[in-house]
């Protein structure tokens, strides 16, 4: 029997760990095209503060790609303390995308981040302008697979259940790659990842123009945010309507439960704007309809239904009821001798193959699923239904901070085209206020993709439960206090190091001569601004 106690303590260490390292992750990817667009000013005009600023961000970039190694790292050794059955079970094909990660993407990452920090005097401006685009590429090729290995759990692909080995064996390299669900989430997440660096140009910039200080600096970078910030949170709309579309087609109750529909609505299905989802009575109060939204997003047409919680429910307890014929014929497959396999068996194991993962989720409530009750079969049916409140309300609040990305994009956009942002203090007070938001939308996001998934490790394939080491809840709980001491610990220098190199600003790094101000806290005069910053 499964021991609950390390399913939880497990669950709840890798959430953490996760939604630890996703703070950083996004960061890296933004900063690092931005640093592109940057150097790429300087290598065309040739002016020096385009150097400066590229410099300037660039070790921004640095602390925050430190400390994303020194997470993921650890993240990924929880395989194999905390999910070894997992590792056990998928490991053929989840082990590809995150071991060509480490050799093509986060080595080519590493390697380039030296040069990019050592190399200003040692290579040609060309040259170095290659190595940080490099630096971009590593970090996108680094999301790349990674993505690629999420997107197989949330849609298995290219893969096969081999009853010899009682473990899932790849197929077809090329169907885990061009997972469309990979790809979906791979171009979303990407592009999420450049509005959060985009939020922090911004907001950093907004800063220094608040203080006065560094202003021809902040001018330009806080328009670069602004053209880029812009660009990438009207994609993420875009990119986000076609993972929509994609869990439309392939992952209906995560659908369902964000919407809170308990019911299978007739075309054209309305998306919710609001309303009140109510678990036990399993009705949703007080809700505002826009009519054929959701139909839009979901199937793509105004004509086709979009399945309710219930009828979901439904076509699982068929699934489970032909999952545990298939678990009945594995049993009678493994108790054959090798050599002598009846035809008939693997015939019929194999019309019941692809419901073997619904025949394993009554594991939580019987050791043996070919005697489980009517019961124990409705039970296992609504386990399969997410935590619907915490999808519905985690993707509104994704959603509405979306759209407040693009609304701040655009004033800041139209400010930066007139020259006008001094004027301006109350916009860049909202700017500088919006710092933390994107890594809300972020996380958020994360949580409505992973906790969307639930109960599934790979979907339709493991249940989450079974997926834990056999292990001491005493062991987890002393790994997971461990984390959150070394994370806590992490987090306190994180924010040290990045507070640190703003107040100090561009010219306090290393790289320019220092030229303080006599007050920090009052603006220069325009002749000694154009003296130490357009040089």
């Amino acid at each position: 029997m499964i021991d609950f106690d390390v399913v939880t303590l497990s669950r709840l260490q890798f959430a953490l760990t996760a939604l630890y390292h996703f703070l950083f992750v996004p960061l890296t990817l933004g900063l690092s095209m931005i640093l592109v667009i940057m150097e790429s000013v300087y290598v065309m005009t040739g002016r020096e503060i385009w150097k400066r600023m590229t410099q300037f961000w660039g070790v921004l970039f640095g602390i925050n790609f430190a400390m994303g190694v020194a997470t993921g790292i650890t993240m990924e050794f929880q395989f194999g303390t905390n999910w070894s059955y997992y590792a056990h079970y998928v490991g053929d094909i989840f082990g590809v995308p995150l071991a060509v990660e480490g050799l093509m993407a986060f080595f080519l990452e590493s390697t380039f981040v030296g040069l990019f920090f050592f190399g200003w005097e040692r290579l040609p401006k060309l040259g170095h302008l290659v190595v940080t685009g490099l630096v971009a590429l590593g970090s996108s090729l680094s999301a790349l697979w990674i993505l690629v290995a999420n997107g197989w759990m949330q849609h298995p692909t290219g893969a096969q259940f081999n009853f010899r080995t009682l473990r899932m064996e790849l197929t077809s390299f090329a169907d885990v790659l061009f997972n469309p669900v990979a790809q979906a989430k791979f171009v979303h997440t990407v592009a999420a990842g450049y509005v959060l660096g985009s939020v922090f140009v911004l907001s950093i910039s907004a800063w220094y123009l608040l203080r006065g200080r560094n202003v021809e600096v902040a001018r330009r970078s806080l328009a670069v945010a602004a053209s880029f910030g812009l660009a990438c949170s009207l994609s993420v709309v875009v990119l986000g309507d076609e993972s929509g579309y994609l869990d439309g087609e392939n992952q209906k109750m995560k659908i369902a439960a964000i919407e809170a529909e308990w019911e299978t609505q007739p075309p054209p299905a309305s998306f919710t704007a609001f309303g009140l989802p109510d678990v036990e009575k399993r009705v949703t109060h007080a809700q505002v309809k826009i009519p054929w939204l959701l139909g839009l997003i979901a199937t793509r047409s105004i004509d086709k239904p979009v399945a309710g919680i219930v009828d979901l429910v439904q076509h699982a307890r068929a699934r489970i009821e032909s999952g545990i014929e298939a678990y009945g014929e594995l049993r009678r497959l493994r108790a054959s001798p090798a050599d002598a396999l009846d035809p008939g068996l693997v015939r019929d194991f194999e019309a019941h193959r692809a419901d073997l993962g619904y025949g394993l989720l009554l594991l939580r409530y019987t050791d043996d699923p070919t005697h489980a009750t009517p019961q124990q079969i409705d039970a296992a049916a609504w386990s399969t239904v997410p935590d619907v409140p915490v999808l519905f309300w985690g993707f509104r609040a994704m959603v509405g901070l979306g759209f407040y990305f693009i609304g701040l994009f655009a004033t800041a956009f139209y400010l930066a085209s007139r020259h006008r942002f001094e004027r301006h203090r109350g916009f860049l007070r909202a700017a500088f206020l919006s710092l933390p938001l994107p890594w809300i939308a972020v996380e958020l996001g994360w949580v409505v993709a992973e906790y969307g998934r639930q109960p599934w490790a790979v979907d339709g394939v493991l249940p989450t439960f079974l997926g834990v080491s056999r292990t001491s809840a005493g062991n987890v709980w002393l790994s997971l206090l461990g984390f959150v001491v070394f994370y806590s610990a992490l987090a306190v220098v994180d924010v040290f190091l990045i507070t640190r190199a703003i107040r100090r600003g561009p010219d306090g790094l290393g790289y320019w001569p220092s030229r303080p101000w006599p007050d920090p806290g009052t603006a220069p005069d325009r002749a000694t601004r154009e003296a130490g910053g357009d040089r």
